[in-house]
């Protein structure tokens, strides 16, 4: 009996240093299968995806309406979920500011491109920019200049990534 709770101790105690201390989030990438993202727990408990985390530690990420075009609700938020037309936010991320209007990338969630070098109107990944205002949306954000590429949007007030304080849509 000895001999097994000593093998026990001793297996325990190599499992631990080989884990090194590993977090519960190390674990569970180990574990999870390539193509899934992984799941980290939240302060109210829930599960978000690497991903989701990922995007909320961004602040050039903004949320509009994906009516078109013609839009007239002009919706926009930092977090996904319908605009006043009763349309779904789509994501997209701010490539530049300019005076109160954001010029953003609709492409693929995850998306870091800027604006083209060789078109104003593209982005580097080759969608058409899409014009918002941040007027009407409540939302602070970088205007450092009469053309910003911070690109830092938030729901508080605060101060940029260069230091200047975030301005308050009207």
């Amino acid at each position: 009996m000895r001999k097994l709770v000593l093998a026990s101790v001793v297996v325990g105690s190599i499992m631990a240093l080989a884990c090194g201390g590993a977090t519960s989030t190390e674990v569970a990438k180990a574990q999870q299968p390539a193509d899934q993202p992984v799941a980290h727990g939240t302060a109210e408990g829930g599960v978000q995806t690497a991903a989701l985390q990922e995007t909320e530690a961004r602040h050039d990420v903004v949320y509009v309406c994906s009516c078109g075009p013609q839009c007239t609700c002009k919706s926009m938020a930092t977090a996904p979920g319908k605009c006043s037309c009763g349309k779904d936010l789509v994501w997209a991320h701010v490539v530049k500011v300019e005076g109160d209007e954001a010029l953003l990338c609709t492409c693929a969630e995850g998306c870091t491109c800027t604006v083209s070098p060789d078109d104003a109107t593209k982005c580097s990944c080759g969608h058409e920019l899409r014009r918002v205002s941040f007027a009407g949306t409540g939302l602070y954000y970088c205007n450092c200049g009469g053309s910003c590429t911070c690109n830092y949007v938030s729901t508080e007030p605060g101060t940029c990534k260069c230091g200047m304080e975030l301005k308050k849509s009207a």
